[in-house]
Formats: C-alpha cells, sequence, structure tokens
C-alpha cells in the first residue's frame, strides 16, 4: 500500500483537527492542546506500511526536560473487542468523523472539554498501580509527571496524595526493574521532593520547554 504524499497528510490532519476543534494542527499528523503545565494531544500514527495511520491520544508533562512531544498515556482508538483499529488514508474521508467520535468517546481523558489537572494526575497515579499490579517495569516517569505536575498547578492535596503514592511504590518496585542510573529510593524521594518545594523552578522549565517544542502558538486552555 502506498503511503500518502504531502497534501493527504495535510488534508488529514486539518479535516482531524476540525473534528477535534479544541487542538491545534501542531505538526502533520499531530495534534495539540497546552492544559496549564501538560500538552494533551492526538496522535495520527502511521501504521507499519506507511497505508494507514492509527488514532492515538495522549499527554506530555511540561514540567521535566525531554527532548520531544511524548506518548505518554497512549492510548488507540480499538474495535469493540479491544483490537487496536487504524483507518487507511484511502479510506480516510469516509470514516474520519466516525473515528474521531469513537476515539473520543474511549478517550480515558475529555478530549472535548480539556480534563482537569486532577483528572490527568489521577491517571498518571493509575497507570503507577496498574503497572505495578501487572509486574510490568516501574512506571518512574508517569509518577514524576504526575507530582511535578501537581506542583506545577499548586495543588497541594494532589502533590500530598503523590507523594504517598511515591513512599509506598519505592517499597514494592523490584530493584532489579529500576532504571540503570538509579541512585536509590532516599536520594530519587528527596530530589522530588525539593523540585516540588520550589514552583517557580517547575514553571522556568515549562516555559523553556514551550519554546524548545514550538508550542508558543498551541492554544492554552
Amino acid at each position: 500500500m502506498s503511503k500518502p504524499d504531502t497534501a493527504t497528510t495535510k488534508r488529514v490532519t486539518s479535516d482531524w483537527g476540525a473534528a477535534l476543534p479544541g487542538f491545534s494542527e501542531w505538526r502533520p499528523l499531530r495534534l495539540l492542546r497546552r492544559i496549564g503545565p501538560v500538552v494533551q494531544g492526538v496522535t495520527l500514527d502511521r501504521t507499519t506500511e506507511g497505508g494507514g495511520y492509527f488514532p492515538t491520544v495522549h499527554i506530555h508533562a511540561l514540567v521535566q526536560e525531554f527532548p520531544v512531544i511524548s506518548l505518554t498515556l497512549g492510548q488507540r482508538m480499538v474495535t469493540p473487542s479491544g483490537v487496536q483499529e487504524s483507518v487507511s488514508f484511502a479510506r480516510h474521508s469516509n470514516e474520519c468523523q466516525s473515528a474521531a467520535r469513537r476515539l473520543v468517546a474511549q478517550s480515558r481523558l475529555s478530549l472535548e472539554e480539556p480534563p482537569t489537572i486532577a483528572s490527568i494526575v489521577e491517571a498518571l497515579c493509575e497507570r503507577v498501580s496498574l503497572r505495578q499490579e501487572k509486574g510490568l517495569p516501574p512506571a518512574v516517569r508517569e509518577l514524576e509527571d504526575g507530582l511535578l505536575i501537581a506542583a506545577a498547578a499548586g495543588e497541594p492535596t494532589l502533590v500530598e496524595s503523590g507523594l504517598r503514592l511515591a513512599r509506598q511504590m519505592v517499597d514494592v518496585w523490584p530493584k532489579s526493574r529500576l532504571p540503570l542510573d538509579w541512585k536509590g529510593s532516599d536520594i530519587w524521594l528527596t530530589d522530588l521532593e525539593e523540585r516540588i518545594a520550589d514552583p517557580s523552578v517547575l514553571s522556568d522549565v515549562v516555559e523553556q520547554q514551550i519554546s524548545l517544542h514550538k508550542l508558543v502558538k498551541v492554544p492554552a486552555v
């Protein structure tokens, strides 16, 4: 199956922008909006053969330095039986609107009204707990993101609950599955507490990341 040309890619991106009016066309096949220190996105992730795309929702925290916009909490559109579902570029015109409606209905975080900071942090903490329950590698980055987002947004209650979760997780995370650069639980917790304690530093990181990723024109809600 042939890959789409530039004109097709632009049209597909524009059609999804029209279907999800709260989002801005950031790059080809990528739409974003900013919610405080967080970016919420819809990525039209190309299939392996390149003839279609998987509509995928995600977030990216701006509170930590990172070279790209990540697909944190990535969630692809699925069929009623739970199988990941793609849209072919050839059928896009006929399927875009219905695909957008399904993605809106399936998304853990709202794609219509902007999700609250609390709901974003809650989703990140759920991911942390779920990965632990399933015996998957620890969701260290997601836990850090949730805590730092709460701190940057001035949500002390969320910060406290996040710290409680962090203290619980360091007691059960298997050391063999932690990142290779892990310096120890006490050092990690102390570093997090120090970063949380100075929201102005977090705000500076957010502004730097907005500039680095050219997000100034992405609507903030």
